[in-house]
């Protein structure tokens, strides 16, 4: 993604940025989303809070969005699933209705929306990668195979691994963030939360979320 936010779309006014959680009120559940990309080929996962949800097995609080996270290179296949809708692009308090490729490649979020009600149903991310290996935004030293960071519920539904969901949340620490960390964490495995632990670390030396991830003396990590 380009540093420099690229020419046109339309800035949000105050007013259109508080109506945005009307908009997202109709958004897509991870079935739907699962539904309609059944079958497709390149590797896909729910992103964000639903994605710790799908890791602890029960919906944990309310969610005003949903986003997955793709290759960007496999946009074109992932747009060809939903014909009818429209993909705006987003960056910097702006939208770009319909994106063209320039845009594209210069935002990595993409809203998918119903032309016909103005809503928005999902959110989707487009990573960098080089080829199958996951490329993180934060730190792109940060790489990893697609296998080793989608899992997948009971019914197939692939997920982005929690270590990973939380270190991109602890970037904010808002509120539903910081429930967010509290809720997961005691449910990682220690490899889990040694992974986490050094990611945080890199990405973000001195992060208070550091401070809970640390073992206690005389108990293996993670306990």
């Amino acid at each position: 993604m380009s540093e420099q936010v690229p020419a046109g779309g339309v800035e949000l006014s105050p007013a259109e940025i508080d109506a945005l959680d009307a908009r997202w009120s109709s958004s897509w559940t991870p079935d739907a989303v699962a539904r309609h990309l059944a079958g497709i080929a390149t590797p896909w996962c729910v992103a964000a809070g639903w994605a710790l949800d799908l890791f602890l097995g029960a919906r944990t609080r309310p969610h005003g969005d949903i986003e997955i996270a793709i290759p960007a290179a496999a946009f074109p296949e992932v747009r060809a699933r939903f014909p009818g809708y429209a993909f705006d692009a987003v960056r910097s308090g702006r939208i770009w209705a319909d994106a063209a490729p320039d845009v594209l490649a210069a935002t990595h979020q993409t809203w998918l929306r119903d032309p016909a009600t103005g809503d928005y149903l999902l959110d989707v991310f487009r990573e960098p990668h080089d080829g199958d290996t996951w490329i993180c935004r934060r730190d792109e030293a940060i790489r990893l195979p697609y296998r080793d960071i989608i899992r997948h519920t009971r019914d197939g539904i692939p997920y982005l691994a929690p270590e990973l969901v939380l270190l991109f949340k602890a970037a904010h620490a808002r509120g539903k963030d910081q429930a967010d960390f509290d809720n997961t964490v005691p449910h990682l495995s220690p490899a889990q939360r040694r992974t986490l632990a050094e990611l945080l670390a890199r990405v973000h030396p001195g992060h208070p979320w550091l401070v809970d991830l640390r073992p206690v003396p005389g108990r293996p990590f993670g306990c």
